[in-house]
């Protein structure tokens, strides 16, 4: 019953963004198990292809969770996102203001033009789901998401964001440009309006929380476990790599297998849903040598993970049913 109403809610967050963001059915499927496992999303896509549509959408699609927007310059101090304490001159003494992190959904945008320090603000926020200003602890809100966007094409006025700060994005993402009819579609929904205005809550936030309960209850098998940390682990041997995926890849690998079975009405993970989820969930998360990028140059970035990924893949082959049991959960047969 519990799983019903999970993917019952998993439907109508999917219903209801896929009337705003058309044609990247895939991708929102991937953002909702990054939500349902409580992670966060960081979106990796050139200007303009609805990455910030998206979070929004999500955001407006769950009733009674608070919002919140930091637009990022490098002029953005940490006290403008955490927080700071100001003195009451009534009371004499300091009273905390709450910043925008503390909200259900925080949607940071262009996060990579935000300076070192004010990244790193979002570190505890991110990892802890708290805030420590002035040596006093705040919890956030539950749940609490990070919708993070950022353009990888320009570079001027960026600041990269460290190894540290990617691995605690559970997924990363790219939307790409739609189609000829999609981008028609579109066109047509934005003459008066923007499809948002219209949007209506479908969820609660008691759902979203149901939904990190529920995934719990799906099966993964012990072979498929294994088969998850000898990938992870094989990253962090291969010569074309500096820098392998954290113990973090792992759980993130292995969590959001359950959420993707979920929503495929699935109560057991397959080996075919590890293999779909493998780069967003580990791509951000790889420091490769830079005589492998010069390999594989010609590729582009999205060619050159699929290339580290099939190599990764020829190392640790998949896991063979050697039974009636396992036949069922390692095919879906």
């Amino acid at each position: 019953m519990r799983l019903q109403r999970a993917k019952g809610t998993i439907d109508r967050l999917l219903a209801n963004v896929e009337t705003v963001v058309h044609g990247k059915s895939e991708q929102i499927k991937l953002v909702l198990a990054a939500l349902a496992c409580r992670g966060h999303v960081l979106f990796e896509d050139v200007p303009g292809t609805a990455k910030t549509v998206l979070a929004r959408a999500i955001a407006g699609s769950i009733d009674g969770a608070t919002v919140s927007r930091v637009q990022c310059t490098p002029d953005l101090q940490p006290t403008d996102v955490t927080g700071l304490s100001i003195y009451n001159q009534r009371t004499r003494d300091f009273e905390f203001r709450p910043g925008p992190v503390f909200a259900n959904v925080l949607l940071v945008d262009e996060i990579n033009r935000a300076m070192p320090k004010t990244q790193s603000a979002l570190l505890e926020a991110m990892a802890e789901r708290q805030t420590t200003v002035d040596g006093v602890t705040h919890p956030l809100p539950e749940p609490f998401l990070l919708l993070a966007t950022e353009n990888p094409i320009e570079q001027e006025g960026t600041f990269p964001l460290p190894e540290a700060q990617l691995d605690r994005f559970f997924v990363r993402t790219e939307l790409g440009y739609p189609s000829v009819d999609q981008e028609m579609q579109v066109v047509r929904e934005q003459r008066n309006e923007h499809p948002l205005r219209r949007l209506a809550p479908v969820v609660t936030l008691r759902d979203i929380s149901e939904l990190d309960q529920a995934i719990s209850d799906i099966y993964v098998d012990e072979l498929l476990l294994r088969w998850i940390v000898e990938l992870v682990q094989a990253t962090r041997d291969l010569e074309q790599v500096t820098l392998g995926a954290s113990v973090r890849a792992s759980l993130a690998l292995e969590r959001i297998g359950r959420a993707w079975a979920l929503i495929h009405d699935r109560d057991f993970v397959t080996p075919d849903d590890i293999q779909r989820l493998f780069l967003p969930v580990l791509g951000h998360r790889i420091v490769f040598t830079a005589s492998f990028l010069a390999e594989v140059r010609h590729l582009g970035r999205e060619g050159a993970l699929r290339s580290f990924r099939d190599l990764v893949f020829s190392r640790v082959p998949r896991p063979e049913p050697t039974e009636e049991r396992e036949l069922k959960v390692l095919t879906g047969r």
